[in-house]
């Protein structure tokens, strides 16, 4: 076999090419509602390139061949674990969590309450690999003793099955650890064996439920006291983020507080519900206020 060839077969796949990049990025776009621009053009070649080689197809044309044949739907999980996948930390904006473990309970504990409505549902939605629900279950937890007759969950949801393993292991390294106070990472985490990574102990994991959902989808189930939805859907255009928007608002509970990222770019797409500050917005009460 001449040398030129096996050199050929083994090299890796140059740079998408523009009519590649659009083929990805359309692909991508119908499936999640994200908008790849195309100042990512070398983020997401190298991202495919390792689907590429996992897959040990020749090149960029063959694995998108595969990816939307039915020979390829198993390869759809993998390939969206790995361009949509970014990282996080605890307590990432800290303010968030000062004001839902203040004014946010305090507003909800105020409110009349019987014993079946004493219920605190909480969702974090594109939750990645799991340190914002765990936060939030710190915060909750720090708590305890103001919620002791409430019942509380926290329903955390990604679209990439890969983040939720690492969310449900919930096993963590000091990068993801920056905003913990020491006396949070001595009460909620144990040091593993290596001496660097630390788990969450049982008491905090336990109250997360971790499911896969995709936010252009319509959610289940019992609506929310309060919804997180941060750093993720500066990803969507504008026909996308009103498509999430508008279910994270079908979702809310009556008083319920929908929490934004800086950087989402939808601040105006929020009329139906009212603004409290730059990141709190509350979905109104049937008649003006609570019942």
């Amino acid at each position: 076999m001449p040398s030129s060839f096996l050199t050929a077969t083994l090299m890796e796949p140059d740079k998408l090419s523009p009519r590649q990049f659009e083929l990805f990025r359309d692909f991508i776009y119908r499936k999640c509602g994200i908008r790849i621009e195309p100042t990512k053009v070398t983020l997401l070649t190298n991202r495919i390139r390792r689907r590429v080689k996992a897959r040990q197809l020749p090149d960029f044309d063959a694995y998108y061949r595969f990816l939307v044949s039915p020979a390829g739907l198993g390869e759809l999980e993998h390939f969206l674990d790995e361009v949509t996948t970014n990282e996080t930390s605890f307590f990432r904006t800290p303010h968030h969590f000062e004001w839902f473990k203040g004014p946010f309970l305090d507003e909800l504990l105020a409110r009349p309450a019987t014993d079946a409505n004493r219920r605190l549902r909480v969702w974090s939605a594109a939750c990645s690999t799991g340190e914002e629900p765990y936060s939030i279950a710190i915060c909750l937890a720090d708590s305890a003793l103001r919620l002791r007759d409430w019942k509380t969950s926290i329903l955390a949801t990604d679209l990439s099955e890969a983040v939720l393993r690492q969310a449900r292991a919930g096993i963590y390294r000091p990068r993801s650890l920056q905003e913990l106070s020491e006396a949070r990472l001595k009460r909620y985490f144990d040091q593993q064996a290596d001496g660097e990574s630390y788990a969450i102990r049982s008491q905090v994991k336990s109250m997360v439920e971790f499911r896969h959902h995709n936010l252009i989808e319509h959610p289940t189930g019992a609506p929310f006291d309060c919804i997180f939805i941060r750093n993720v859907l500066i990803y969507f255009d504008r026909p996308s983020k009103q498509v999430v928007i508008n279910h994270l608002v079908n979702a809310l509970a009556p008083g319920g507080y929908l929490i934004v990222g800086p950087s989402e770019g939808i601040y105006d797409m929020l009329g139906m519900l009212t603004k409290h500050s730059h990141f709190a917005y509350q979905k109104p009460f049937p008649g003006g206020g609570p019942s």
